[in-house]
């Protein structure tokens, strides 16, 4: 099949970034259609460098969703860091450890004041239930959510 390139998705610091914002990100892998991600070892790597990031301060991580060929996450990043540089130390040091070949780019969005952060979470979380991997949210294994305590029921 022939390889479709893509349009270059632009990954500059909006205004309302640079005062800090809450993304919602997919990153893909690069083969698509094959369980690349969810299995022990490389959620393990996935999830143990978000977690270093996280407790580093180099973002602030609501949740990390692991499908078989993506992830989608909410990620916070303050103003002196630029979201595209992050995606990209997170993409290589992931690759280099856990043999992943990624996409070449990412989605993200950023959230606006009228976006509810609980409906992204909610939204992230049915992923595996519209994909028909589980039958609950709540079985899911490739999910991290390093400060559980400080998100409201979903």
């Amino acid at each position: 099949m022939p390889r479709v390139l893509r349009k270059r998705l632009d990954h500059t610091t909006h205004f309302a970034g640079r005062f800090g914002a809450i993304y919602f990100i997919t990153v893909c892998c690069d083969q698509r259609g094959s369980n690349q991600l969810c299995n022990e070892e490389t959620s393990r790597t996935l999830f143990d460098t978000a977690r270093i990031y996280h407790e580093r301060g180099r973002w602030n991580l609501t949740l990390l969703l692991l499908m078989p060929d993506h992830w989608h996450g909410l990620v916070g990043v303050d103003g002196r860091d630029s979201l595209s540089q992050l995606i990209r130390d997170y993409k290589r040091i992931t690759a280099k450890i856990a043999g992943i070949r990624w996409q070449r780019n990412f989605f993200d969005h950023r959230l606006r004041h009228d976006e509810s952060l609980a409906a992204k979470f909610a939204y992230i979380c049915q992923n595996p239930i519209c994909a028909g991997l589980i039958s609950g949210e709540r079985n899911w294994p490739y999910v991290l959510i390093p400060d559980r305590a400080n998100v409201s029921s979903w």
